[in-house]
Order: structure tokens, then sequence, then C-alpha cells
């Protein structure tokens, strides 16, 4: 008898142990809900998925927007400058309060260098959570790769 508790209890530990490892729906949710705000078009959508004090850093392009107006500003400086905007989900992982969205950033130039060229890059954003909601998200993607399909770098790949 004595055995038979000792072992229910290990299964019962390692179960929650487990169930604590994964990803709850919600926070697996998070990547979803950044993919849908930004596919959304509309600043204020994109803003709800974030903290009032949100700092959204774009890397490539040195842009740190510090709190919910500057974030809707910058949604909708993207917005405009590529209105075809659309980002896919490549993957992602959500633990604890930390987590990366890799993804992959397409449209058509019209605002941002007005070349009307269509781009795609991939990227990857990293993302601090507090309270259910992103607080923090910093983007890296290669701004080189974006410039060369524009046509504003060689490609050296046709160069060489």
């Amino acid at each position: 008898m004595k055995t038979g508790l000792q072992v229910g209890l290990l299964l019962l530990l390692a179960f929650s142990v487990v169930a604590q490892d994964k990803p709850s729906a919600h926070k697996s949710g998070i990547a979803e809900s950044w993919i849908s705000g930004w596919n959304s078009h509309d600043p204020d959508k994109l803003a709800a998925i974030f903290t009032p004090d949100i700092m959204y850093e774009d890397v490539p392009f040195a842009s740190v927007n510090h709190g919910s107006a500057e974030l809707r500003k910058f949604a909708a400086s993207e917005f405009d400058g590529s209105p075809d905007l659309h980002v896919e989900l490549g993957s992602s992982s959500i633990q604890g309060n930390h987590g990366i969205i890799e993804w992959t950033f397409s449209g058509t130039d019209k605002g941002i260098f007005k070349t009307g060229k269509k781009f795609s890059v991939r990227g990857v954003s990293i993302l601090t959570l507090k309270n259910g909601k992103i607080s923090r998200n910093v983007d890296y993607y290669d701004a080189a790769t974006v410039m060369k399909q524009l046509g504003l770098l060689p490609d050296t790949a046709t160069t060489n």
C-alpha cells in the first residue's frame, strides 16, 4: 500500500511539472494575436495586445516607441507605407514572461521609400509579457534584404 501511494504521488508530481513546462493556451495565443494585430491594419487593434507602457523597438531602423500612442503612430506609418502589409507566422515560443515570434513580413513599398516594389523579409520579435500582454517587443530583421529587393542596394547575388 505504501509503495502504491508513493508511486501515485510521484506520478502526480511528474504530471504537475510537465504541465508547468507547457505554454498555456493563453500564452500560445500571444503570437497569433500579434500576427492578427499587424494583419488587421488597425493601430487600435494592434495596440490592444500590448501594455499601455509598451516599449516597441524596430532595431534595423533604430525606431523606439514608448507607450500606446507612439506604438499606434508607428503602426499607422507602417500601414500607410505598405498598404498590403502582411505578416505570416513562422514559429513561436512563449515560456513564462518571455517569448519569441519568428515571422515573414511582406508588402509593397508605397510610402517608406516610395519605390512601388514588393518585398519580403524574415524576422524575429523578442517579447516580454506582463499580465498577459506584451510589455516589451524588439524586432530584428535584415534591412539590407528589403533594400536590395526595393532596388536601393545592389543585389550581390546578381552582380557576381
